[in-house]
């Protein structure tokens, strides 16, 4: 009984399978990848922290304990200067995530006293980074004045956290949860639209028909981009009035990235639409596309510097790694265009590359 019915199925599932090689691939190459990503990706581990030295006791002591901290592979020492109130500067361009303080008595105490005090100063619009980043520091210090031979503590560290000295976890994180929010319904709304017109037919109306490609995509966009801002300016309040997010910055600048960020989550919405012929797989793929890439490689949990160099490549073309800079530098640091034009000219690059690539694919539709 089970021969006759069940065995001939089966035969007919991997005749199937045989003759579907690219689901074969996926189903391959999906595994490897992931584990690839994962692998590197969740990595809590902090490396190459950009670091800037304030030293103002400029003696043989201070210099060799600067030495120890750029010697080390977790810290790159990227910045010295003279001012500390240059401090908040550099921060706020995002030069420095920790900075060191050197006391003109420095030397002296250590000399004289037997212990000395040091500042150091870490970001808290990244309150996991920060917190590792000053654990990280206090423990090389700490080993250098047990291998001094020193009896106590020579060197104590005094610490002081900008932009969020409270730690509030979720400073940190509804920006982040914003970003992936906007990335995911941006690329939803328009991935259906032109495998919309596939599914009903009416793509060859439109084929036929004089408009140009770019019309088609900008005309699809536009409606999409209004719809996506108003959703964006709720999921910003609420998260503004709800979790107490501070907003230090200007709402203004704030929308306008908030556009420039949506009409790229709107671009790969429509470039997937391009590529699929229905629907449900327009959907799945936008959140296969935007999900995960801005979940493990934008910086929102796992820091980007700690990732192998092909990732770091890879997180530059993913819209959210920008947005989150401006997001969490506007409402926490209060940035302005000033510090932000890098990221918004990133995040536009890669807006203006995946429209391109949208409209190219449409234009060889209608060819």
């Amino acid at each position: 009984m089970i021969n006759s019915r069940f065995l001939p199925l089966t035969r007919k599932e991997f005749i199937h399978i045989r003759r579907d090689p690219r689901s074969v691939l996926i189903l391959l190459m999906m595994p490897l990848l992931m584990m690839f990503i994962f692998g590197y990706a969740i990595n809590m581990d902090l490396k190459n922290i950009r670091v800037g030295v304030c030293d103002l006791d400029r003696t043989p002591v201070s210099r060799d304990l600067i030495e120890t901290v750029d010697a080390s592979s977790y810290f790159d020492v990227v910045r010295r200067y003279d001012d500390p109130r240059m401090t908040e500067g550099l921060f706020r361009q995002r030069a420095v995530r920790a900075a060191v303080i050197i006391p003109a008595d420095f030397s002296r105490n250590l000399g004289g006293a037997g212990s000395a005090v040091i500042g150091l100063v870490t970001d808290g619009t990244d309150a996991n980074s920060a917190t590792l980043a000053q654990n990280y520091l206090e423990s090389l210090f700490l080993s250098r004045s047990l291998s001094a031979g020193g009896v106590g503590l020579p060197v104590r560290v005094k610490t002081r956290i900008f932009y969020n000295p409270d730690m509030e976890s979720a400073h940190f994180v509804v920006p982040g949860i914003v970003a992936l929010l906007l990335i995911m319904i941006g690329a939803l709304l328009t991935s259906v639209t032109i495998a919309r017109e596939k599914e009903t037919g009416t793509m060859e109306q439109i084929l036929t028909s004089p408009i140009r490609p770019y019309e088609v995509v900008l005309g699809k966009a536009l409606p999409y981009l209004i719809l996506a801002f108003l959703i964006a300016v709720f999921i910003i309040i609420f998260g503004h009035l709800w979790f107490k997010v501070p907003m230090l910055g200007s709402w203004t600048w704030l929308m306008v990235f908030c556009l420039l960020y949506l009409f790229t989550a709107l671009a790969i919405g429509l470039l997937i639409s391009t590529l699929v012929a229905t629907q449900q797989v327009a959907m799945m793929l936008s959140l296969a596309a935007t999900l995960l890439p801005s979940v493990m490689l934008s910086g929102f949990i796992f820091p980007i510097s700690s990732m192998p160099r092909p990732l770091q490549v890879v997180s530059q073309i993913i819209p959210a790694t920008h947005f989150l800079k401006i997001i969490r530098g506007i409402m926490l640091k209060g940035n302005g265009p000033l510090e932000l034009w890098p990221a918004v000219a990133a995040m536009v690059a890669v807006g203006l590359f995946f429209i391109s690539l949208a409209i190219w694919r449409f234009q060889l539709k209608l060819q």
